[in-house]
């Protein structure tokens, strides 16, 4: 995949909303694509890439790295009924307490802000990913916290926005 460019103003800031994260709510061969996040103030992907510096013997350094662990956190993340991916996201959670779908979902991060606005965004699509809640509860509203770690394998691709509805292509 070529180079691409940001699709914002030069000089000004990406704006967070052009960085969302999707649970695929339909089925692998039709999927719905629906946000995660909703409620949520601030939430990023961190990146550990288990990287190592070593010093040999003369004094030079080594640096050895892999590909990243890539995990992000959703909290507070509190309960709306009208949010599908975290009703799904509860009922394999906490109701049926399925690990195994728990540890096996597909998740697409849509950079909206890379690409060519809202026709051919860039996306990456995560085939095996674990999405758990790291809690349940609070003292006014209902919150479950999510945690993510992406999983399986990585297809880049582009998405398309259109009236709420996403749809990815593989490059």
């Amino acid at each position: 995949m070529a180079d691409l460019t940001f699709n914002t103003a030069a000089g000004a800031v990406v704006d967070r909303s052009l960085l969302i994260l999707y649970l695929n709510t339909g089925t692998a061969a039709a999927p719905v694509w629906s946000a995660i996040g909703k409620r949520v103030e601030d939430s990023s992907l961190e990146y550990d890439w288990g990287d190592e510096s070593k010093t040999d013997i003369f004094g030079n350094t080594y640096t050895t790295m892999k590909k990243p662990v890539i995990t992000q956190t959703f909290d507070p993340c509190e309960l709306d009924s009208g949010d599908v991916a975290q009703v799904k996201i509860w009922n394999m959670s906490v109701k049926d307490q399925d690990v195994a779908a728990m540890t096996n979902n597909d998740l697409l991060v849509v950079h909206a802000y890379a690409g060519t606005a809202n026709t051919a965004v860039f996306a990456e699509r995560y085939s095996s990913c674990m999405v758990k809640p790291s809690g349940l509860g609070g003292s006014a509203n209902v919150g479950m916290p999510i945690d993510v770690t992406y999983g399986g394998t990585r297809t880049q691709g582009t998405a398309t926005v259109a009236d709420g509805v996403v749809t990815f292509t593989a490059a």
